[in-house]
């Protein structure tokens, strides 16, 4: 409507409706990729604590230019959080209960409780540490349990327990 200078979209089309120019196609998400080679590598730096910049700018100094990787930083450091991080996903839980251990080690008075399905897998967990216990020995008057978070990538329910203490 030109009198009021407003647009009504009438159809969308997702896709290209002409070629790209060859130069600069290259580099849009559809045509980069990460070779084999490349995939191994970034794991192997992965592992020896190499930052992902620093192993980008080793694909860089290899090829001559950026132009010729076919691919950018931030595939790199997209990699490394899709698939190397998720390796380590079924340790989580034992590392997890570990981390729960040595609180207990440091503090006789925090409390847990963990159930493991498998080796991997949190049925429950609870925790409670010294000082929370402290307050409620103390003020323990009201205690509210509450699920109403939603779950995370595990498909956990996280539940808290808050107390009130005489200020409400």
């Amino acid at each position: 409507m030109k009198d009021v200078s407003v647009w009504t979209i009438s159809k969308v089309v997702l896709n290209h409706s002409h070629p790209c120019c060859p130069d600069q196609a290259e580099m849009l998400k559809q045509h980069r990729e990460l070779s084999m080679f490349v995939c191994r590598t970034i794991e192997t730096h992965e592992e020896a604590g190499i930052t992902p910049s620093k192993t980008y700018q080793s694909f860089v100094a290899a090829a001559g230019s950026r132009r010729e990787l076919g691919f950018i930083e931030k595939d790199v450091r997209n990699y490394i959080t899709r698939k190397v991080w998720n390796i380590f996903e079924e340790d989580d839980a034992k590392e997890f209960e570990k981390y729960l251990v040595r609180m207990k080690e440091k503090n006789q008075n925090f409390f847990f409780e963990l159930n493991l399905e498998g080796d991997h897998c949190i049925k429950h967990a609870f925790w409670a540490d010294a000082r929370s216990r402290a307050a409620f020995d103390y003020f323990g008057d009201v205690v509210s349990f509450d699920t109403t978070y939603t779950t995370n990538r595990y498909n956990l329910v996280l539940g808290s327990f808050v107390g009130m203490n005489h200020y409400g």
